[in-house]
């Protein structure tokens, strides 16, 4: 027990000794800390009361310039609010740019005189046998374009322009070939520099560049020939004389999305307005490339460009059909949903121009539904494009009629011509698809039914009133008599006027045919193109008899109407 206690003494005694240890470390170290934040605090004051020490002359050049200080002066002082700016600060801004404006101009005078100095010995090194001297004397011009002044120098010298082009063109390495592209490309952002190319025959030594297996030298002669396409007189004719059209549309199996659209506006300039152009690139494969890149890419001004080459194209008869052959009215339709209107107008009218050669191709479901809803825009170019892509697909094609039958087809071909009034490119079509989809086909009857349910009659026989040219009166004419077969349908075009509004039309009909055939017997002599016009005149009136004879035959089952 006396052990034990003597042993618990112990501990107290060392426990003590240790907790004092501790505190004195603890101690210690607070104390280094306060004295390191005072010795901080001096530094900050002594600084603080150095900076303010300075006379309102030193601190107004300290902010005006502060080049001018000697090591070891102090700067201008601080703004406690690093967000507002001291009255010096603000005064010393129109010397800081008065200085930046000095120097540079004093650096683009320095460029200038370079450049100058320069040009003659440079334009002799270009012209050198040897493939290293050109490669480095490419390299030096390369470089002075990257700066304004020089790059403007270069400009105004011919002859520096045309050894450029030279030495592109009997390029031996990959990099004078780079270089030179390069040069070109800077020099064509400028009128000046767009000229010099073309009167330095750029225009058939870059289409040889298009052959180049190296993506940057491609890049910066396709970008060239668009800007000479663009904005240089003449170039176009220059590249097609130089076969231009067929080194670019092979190009279409590249796969940067950027190099393409440049490719494709270039295609589009060269082809617009030009039969041969349409052909050439027909022959080289272009449709199929084009409809490809539809097909897959999603980057907006690719397909935007692509889309207005299919768009030129699609008025030429025999890139018409390989267009559709190729999967163009497919490819096209995938793109009427999205959010860039100028890529939805420019596909809709490629596809109104493209659907009389596609009235028997497949796969088209999802393209008649997406036309069918787009019935109900309010804008006069998509309703124009809908009503013609609709009224051609569905002509002798039953399962389109089918189809758009029964996805509200009619009731929304209605409402167009309803909302048509006097637009004869929007009701014409319009009237046509509705008189395809009421005849030979499974539901040509629900078709005639459902022009009645949706009070689609009145507004067809309205039509007939109206002093539309012939297209839309056959039209209607035929309507009329598709719908005349439906029994339900009799009491309701008799009771909207459609039978004294028939028999005027067929009236005036036979009232011309008979003139007609009278002015011809007479004894004078009439040239041929009053012969054609005359014969074309007696045979639509033949025809508007015939129509209407139809039209007639089919009301006339009804006992009341005959």
């Amino acid at each position: 027990s006396h052990f034990c206690s003597q042993q618990m003494t112990v501990s107290k005694i060392t426990f003590l000794i240790y907790s004092q240890s501790i505190n004195q470390s603890i101690n210690q170290s607070i104390n280094q800390s306060i004295n390191q934040s005072i010795i901080k605090i001096n530094l900050y004051l002594y600084n603080l009361d150095s900076q303010y020490s300075l006379t309102r002359a030193q601190r107004v050049r300290a902010a005006m310039f502060p080049e001018t200080l000697v090591e070891g002066e102090a700067a201008m002082p601080v703004q406690p609010d690093p967000t507002q700016q001291s009255n010096v600060q603000r005064l010393a801004e129109p010397s800081h740019l008065l200085k930046t404006a000095i120097v540079h101009l004093i650096n683009y005078q320095d460029d200038a005189e370079l450049a100058t100095r320069a040009v003659p010995e440079l334009t002799k090194l270009l012209a050198d046998d040897d493939p290293v001297v050109v490669n480095k004397a490419a390299m030096i011009v390369n470089q002075l374009t990257r700066k304004e002044a020089s790059r403007r120098v270069l400009v105004q010298s011919p002859a520096v322009v045309g050894a450029v082009v030279r030495a592109m063109t009997r390029a031996a390495d990959m990099e004078t070939a780079r270089c030179t592209a390069s040069v070109l490309h800077s020099l064509s952002h400028q009128k000046e520099g767009l000229l010099a190319i073309f009167k330095s025959g750029g225009i058939p030594a870059l289409i040889r560049m298009l052959s180049s297996p190296v993506e940057s030298v491609l890049f910066y002669a396709i970008t060239t020939l668009h800007n000479l396409l663009l904005h240089q007189e003449g170039a176009k004719m220059a590249v097609r004389l130089a076969d231009g059209l067929q080194r670019m549309v092979p190009l279409l199996k590249k796969s940067n999305p950027k190099f393409l659209a440049i490719t494709t506006d270039c295609l589009q300039l060269l082809s617009y307005g030009n039969q041969e152009s349409k052909l050439i690139i027909l022959a080289n494969g272009g449709p199929e490339g084009l409809v490809f890149i539809m097909r897959n890419y999603n980057y907006e001004k690719l397909l935007w460009t692509t889309s207005r080459v299919l768009k030129v194209l699609s008025v030429c008869p025999s890139n018409k059909p390989a267009i559709v052959e190729a999967g163009g009215m497919q490819a096209l339709g995938q793109h009427l949903t999205g959010s860039s209107q100028r890529l939805i107008q420019n596909c809709l009218w490629t596809l109104r121009n493209l659907s009389d050669a596609a009235t028997k191709q497949e796969g088209l479901d999802g393209l008649l539904q997406i036309l069918v809803t787009q019935l109900g825009s309010d804008d006069v170019n998509m309703l124009t494009c809908a009503t013609g892509i609709l009224s051609n697909l569905t002509c002798n094609n039953s399962r389109n009629k089918m189809l758009v039958t029964q996805c509200g087809g009619v009731e929304a071909l209605i409402h167009a011509v309803l909302r048509a009034g006097e637009k004869e490119d929007v009701a014409e079509p319009a009237v046509c698809a509705l008189r395809h989809l009421t005849s030979r086909h499974q539901d040509a009857e629900l078709a005639q039914n459902a022009v009645r349910l949706h009070y689609g009659i009145p507004a067809i026989i309205k039509l007939l009133g109206q002093p539309h040219y012939w297209p839309i009166v056959k039209a209607t004419v035929g309507l009329i008599r598709n719908l005349a077969l439906c029994p339900a349908n009799q009491a309701p075009l008799r009771e909207t006027g459609a039978i004294p509004r028939l028999v005027n039309l067929l009236l005036k009909a036979h009232q011309d045919t008979q003139r007609h055939a009278s002015s011809a017997q007479q004894t004078y002599q009439v040239s041929k193109r009053t012969h054609a016009h005359s014969q074309n005149t007696r045979k639509r009136g033949n025809v508007r008899i015939t129509v209407c004879k139809s039209s007639f035959y089919n009301i006339s089952h009804e006992e009341f109407t005959r």
